[in-house]
């Protein structure tokens, strides 16, 4: 417990180059705009026709306006904007490129986005826009540079521009299309986006700790805080029973922005200038970046697989994600994404507390953090059997 306090002392210090008051402001104001813009993307959703009309695959039965994306884009942006002019934070702004990156890929994805949440893309059509948000950020210079690889006495490898580029295009597209993949439940992405982005921001603040408040450390943390923020913002009008969806706008904004802050505060460092000795350490960037994807990609496997080997297209829509054999295990809609955020959240706060607090005080809670989300993931059919009951049937 001391060494848990003397953790936290050290990140709340000013002196130790973490500022936290500016850092929540900014999380409080993306958090604000987004919730007042929100209600009025929802008028103009409806107004301009983005509305999801119920099918067979959806859980939600009525027609409900998307868009909401262009909410929390907002409210991002007035973060980053306010951020700007705090004089403890501008060095997140003044000597990396990172913060505008953000800025003007997110506005690309948010853009096909709303086409998309208004009109229909065709699959090809939507990955080439995920692809050139992509493309933005490492042509403003968001790239993995450096990859460290633990076997075979490799060690730390140093890409050059052409492989940095490919690693991060793809590492973000798989990322934007984990989040969009699992949104299909009311208030589950805008969930995860912010446990995800909390992990981060946790890691980012290990990072201006230890670093001594290194430059290059704060725009994952300004990024993660914005994102965060937003997210939190919209979950009053997302949260079962939805009012308003964020659409592919706010799902593939969570991708982008997720792996924006990963990038930044991991793919450009070796990992051994954390100054830590034990592997787990040295590898603790990527598997935090793998932890919080886990849930995610792991949904996002599984259906590539199922449809491939149904002879459908890996794109083709069915009702057999995550969420919806949850539901048939007799959870409500509201369990379902509670569910998901506790499992994501054990796995990415876990990876994110093991970079600032000492292993042996992380592994049991992780432990315990495992055991209560599988004790609640079975809990309909445990008490059903206990009961004599027949198995729950989804709500």
């Amino acid at each position: 417990m001391n060494e848990l306090v003397a953790v936290t002392s050290g990140i709340s210090s000013s002196g130790a180059g973490v500022p936290l008051r500016e850092l929540v402001l900014v999380g409080a104001t993306a958090a604000a705009v987004t919730f007042m813009l929100t209600s009025l993307v929802r008028v103009f959703a409806i107004r301009a026709g983005a509305v999801a009309v119920p099918r067979a695959r959806d859980v939600h039965v009525i027609p409900t306006p998307r868009l909401g994306g262009v909410g929390m884009f907002l409210g991002a942006v007035a973060a980053i904007a306010f951020a700007a002019q705090l004089p403890a934070l501008n060095r997140g702004f003044a000597y990396t490129p990172d913060m505008m990156a953000v800025i003007v890929s997110g506005l690309v994805i948010v853009l096909v986005g709303v086409i998309d949440d208004r009109w229909g893309l065709d699959a090809l059509t939507k990955f080439l826009g995920q692809v050139t948000a992509a493309g933005v950020l490492v042509i403003m210079g968001v790239s993995w540079t450096v990859i460290y690889i633990p076997f075979g006495n490799i060690g730390t490898l140093t890409l050059d521009p052409l492989q940095a580029g490919l690693l991060t295009v793809v590492i973000t597209v798989a990322t934007i299309n984990a989040i969009n993949f699992v949104d299909g439940l009311d208030g589950l992405a805008a969930g995860l986006g912010l446990i995800a982005a909390l992990a981060i921001c946790l890691f980012s603040l290990g990072q201006l700790r230890d670093l001594g408040g290194d430059s290059s450390s704060y725009p994952p943390a300004l990024i993660t805080v914005a994102l965060a923020g937003a997210c939190l913002g919209f979950l009053p009008h997302n949260f079962s029973p939805a009012r308003i969806f964020m659409g592919d706008s706010g799902a593939m904004l969570i991708g982008l922005m997720l792996a924006a802050a990963s990038t930044s505060a991991t793919g450009r460092r070796a990992p051994n200038a954390y100054g830590a000795a034990d592997v787990f350490t040295l590898l603790s960037p990527l598997i935090l970046v793998a932890a919080i994807m886990f849930i995610p990609m792991l949904d996002m496997l599984m259906a590539v697989v199922r449809r491939t080997r149904a002879g459908v297209g890996f794109y083709t829509p069915d009702k057999m994600h995550l969420h919806h054999r949850l539901l048939e295990l007799g959870h409500s809609q509201s369990r379902v994404a509670l569910l998901i955020y506790l499992w994501v959240g054990v796995l990415a706060l876990s990876v994110s507390a093991s970079t600032v607090v000492p292993l042996r005080v992380v592994g049991p809670i992780f432990a315990t953090g495992l055991l209560v989300a599988l004790v609640f993931t079975f809990l309909p059919r445990i008490i059903a059997t206990v009961r004599g009951t027949p198995a729950p049937k989804a709500p």
